[in-house]
């Protein structure tokens, strides 16, 4: 082991073979110098270690999500994709609950399978997106397709509290 100090990071602690997606879990609540509240989410897609979202549609889920979300919660700061690509991080100002994030989730979610066209995802092209050629609202489509199919469970740990 080297010399290199590393903080522990929550979501490297979860055990990961444990959790059963997809579901919404609160990571955290983090408070400022003026007690300000900011929630970090785990937005979790994809069983962990079983599948991934392909990146093309991981990359249009964003995008579109990124828009879509903020009409539906106040306060979204930022909807990132984990790098395994089985979900999100989703951090906001407050303290919004788990069924609100989850609602807001899933008509996001019935919006991409349903309604979204490929005029609707932002940031396809050059000038607004660093990689604008890697998106597929078809993938999009499908996994959100998948996603509703099985549910959004209030607990990580638990699929019998679908949203």
């Amino acid at each position: 082991m080297s010399d290199i100090e590393l903080a522990e990071v929550e979501s490297f602690a979860l055990d990961h073979t444990k959790v059963k997606a997809p579901y919404v879990r609160k990571i955290a609540v983090e408070h400022g110098p003026k007690g300000d509240a900011i929630t970090n989410y785990d937005i979790r897609f994809v069983q962990p270690n079983h599948g991934e979202i392909p990146t093309a549609g991981l990359h249009t889920i964003e995008h579109t999500m990124a828009g879509l979300l903020r009409t539906r919660m106040e306060g979204l700061i930022d909807f990132s994709p984990f790098g395994c690509r089985t979900g999100f991080h989703m951090i906001l100002w407050g303290e919004p609950t788990p069924e609100v994030v989850a609602a807001a989730i899933k008509s996001s979610l019935e919006d991409i399978a349903e309604k979204v066209t490929w005029e609707d995802v932002p940031g396809t092209e050059a000038v607004s997106c660093g990689n604008y050629r890697d998106h597929s609202l078809h993938s999009a489509r499908e996994w959100a397709k998948v996603i509703l199919e099985q549910g959004i469970s209030l607990d990580a740990f638990d699929r019998s509290k679908l949203a």
